[in-house]
């Protein structure tokens, strides 16, 4: 229990600081990603970064059955609710901050959602090029 608590304060007290200093791909404020389901590594609706989230949770998508499909061939099914970690279950439509290494794959094998790119933080750019998150870009 004890663990719980610290790991949720050091949470807590690292989302200010990400938040102030979060920026999107075009170097603006980031924008909110989505708040039903609630996302982002923080659960803020924002895909706000930090050292706490090794797995980079930064492209803000919009699911489609193809990648949900995708995603849990590759041992991360999206879709079925997990409490212990706030998380709904997501269906086609919604919008969910995604592993930018996992969009990646994703794009590779042709089945990349489209992204929200005021919702996208800039780290995504360390993994992936400006050109292929325009190419999927919500219109």
């Amino acid at each position: 229990m004890l663990n719980k608590v610290i790991f949720v304060f050091m949470i807590l007290s690292n989302v200010n600081q990400e938040i102030a200093q979060s920026l999107n791909v075009f170097g603006e404020k980031l924008e909110l990603c989505c708040n039903s389901p609630k996302t982002g590594f923080y659960r803020d609706g924002f895909c706000n970064t930090g050292n706490s989230d090794v797995g980079t949770h930064v492209v803000c998508s919009v699911m489609t059955q193809e990648f949900l499909e995708f995603s849990k061939t590759k041992g991360n099914d999206l879709t079925t609710p997990n409490e212990a970690y706030s998380f709904p279950g997501l269906l086609p439509g919604d919008k969910w901050c995604l592993c930018v290494l996992r969009w990646k794959e994703a794009y590779d094998a042709g089945k990349a959602p489209k992204v929200y790119l005021e919702g996208t933080h800039d780290k995504a750019l360390k993994y992936v090029t400006i050109k292929q998150l325009i190419e999927h870009a919500l219109k």
